[in-house]
């Protein structure tokens, strides 16, 4: 990657790559958007160092959305005691020493005006303390603080958002305010602005010589695959990206997700790795819209993914069920192996989809999904030789992820049986039989 102090002519190939061919086509458009001096930042790769296994964290939106209702609803509305209710949970429920790190604040927390020197600015009602407070006391509690914005006149929420010109000012703001995390949505602007601001805002970031990770929206507003995005390029602009619309409280739209990522994934595979990662959105389990088993199938899917695991649920009522999907170590080790390799879909068989994913040290990730509503567990048998995963002769120990059960030893060509529960699914931690223990 090119180091903050450096950046990298700006090319009509690496225009059209980014999408932004049209500057090149329009030459005099560069002035009557008086962006000619900026152009020279907008190739600033990415170079915060952060994330290079998936992030781990808190995000509000999911289950608290736009709620700014303190005086009917002070202890669910969008606030630093909100904030900080969450922060300690986190810290003394056990959740920091899983990995869950980012309590991050998603829309709706501003003012509806920037500051007489046009800064950003928290609701002085909800965030008395304001938002360098707040970071203060999170980071107290060994976690980091993340922040939202949007790459547009207005947040999708109807708050000021950041424009072209606002870019740098915010950039600053946010890292004098300590923030460890911008999330940095795309509602009202458009495809020229967002090429332009997107990459922008990565330069202004580095700048500021605060780590902040980078979490952009871009490719979901750009309809989609085959994108307007590349997304080859993507990853040394930020850390993290949406690609799909907002995650419901619901199994349809999980799996909705779930079957949006196996369609693309030849796209969305690659793009992936250590300190770049495809977001498919929130965790829901331990809301309201999940089943157990659903819950379950979510949480494989994002751990084969090598996705993002933001909660977005009440931490100080969450159910142990719950509870126990989110901390189950061998899926958090899954989600966090060093090899950074996305998963991906590589049989289907009616109602079920056969998901796979390579680890460190010779070791897979295998998980059969049963998307079927029908009411009866689906059987299905497999093997490893079916799985293509025959490279150590010895064999293979494979453990049942959510039953904690090790089933044994497995040669290439020995039967896998297994029974899917309806919207369920199966998940298998696999290593090689040399390998000791397990996680």
């Amino acid at each position: 990657m090119i180091s903050r102090s450096s950046s990298c002519f700006l090319s009509a190939g690496l225009c059209y790559s980014l999408g932004l061919g049209w500057l090149q086509k329009d030459r005099m458009l560069l002035g009557s958007l008086g962006l000619l001096l900026a152009l020279s930042t907008l190739c600033s790769s990415l170079d915060n160092g952060l994330v290079r296994t998936p992030p781990m964290g808190w995000m509000t939106w999911e289950r608290y959305r736009c709620n700014i209702d303190c005086k009917k609803d002070p202890e669910n509305c969008i606030s630093e005691h909100l904030i900080k209710s969450m922060a300690d949970k986190m810290a003394n429920s056990g959740w920091r020493d899983f990995g869950y790190e980012y309590v991050s604040i998603d829309d709706c927390w501003s003012e509806k005006k920037r500051d007489a020197n046009g800064r950003l600015q928290p609701d002085v009602e909800r965030f008395p303390s304001g938002i360098k407070a707040l970071a203060d006391y999170v980071h107290s509690k060994g976690l980091k603080l993340g922040i939202y914005g949007d790459m547009g006149n207005y947040t999708c929420g109807g708050y000021p958002g950041t424009t072209l010109d606002t870019i740098k000012i915010d950039a600053e703001t946010f890292a004098a305010w300590e923030v460890d995390m911008l999330k940095f949505d795309g509602c009202y602007s458009n495809s020229t602005e967002k090429a332009i601001g997107y990459p922008k805002m990565s330069a202004a970031l580095n700048a500021t010589g605060r780590p902040i990770l980078y979490s952009c929206s871009w490719p979901a507003y750009e309809g989609g695959l085959p994108p307007k995005v590349n997304y080859t390029l993507l990853g040394t602009i930020c850390n993290m990206w949406r690609n799909y619309g907002d995650i419901q409280d619901s199994w349809d739209s999980v799996l909705n997700i779930i079957q949006w990522f196996a369609r693309n994934q030849d796209v969305l595979q690659p793009a992936a790795g250590p300190g770049r990662w495809n977001d498919p959105d929130m965790v829901i389990a331990g809301d309201f819209g999940l089943s157990y088993e659903q819950s379950k199938a979510q949480m494989t899917i994002w751990a084969i993914l090598a996705a993002p695991l933001f909660m977005s649920s009440d931490l100080r009522t969450i159910s142990e069920d719950a509870k126990e999907i989110l901390q189950n170590r061998i899926l958090l080790y899954i989600n966090q192996d060093a090899l950074g390799k996305q998963g991906r879909r590589v049989i289907t068989s009616g109602p079920l989809g056969v998901w796979k994913r390579e680890l460190v040290n010779g070791q897979y990730a295998v998980a059969v999904l049963n998307k079927g509503t029908d009411g009866t567990p689906k059987p299905y048998v497999t093997s490893l030789g079916l799985l293509n995963i025959t490279q150590c002769t010895e064999g293979y120990k494979l453990y049942d992820v959510f039953a904690q059960e090790f089933w044994g030893e497995f040669k290439s060509d020995t039967a896998i049986n297994m029974q899917i529960n309806p919207t369920g699914v199966v998940l298998l931690f696999i290593r090689p039989a040399s390998i000791a223990h397990h996680p």
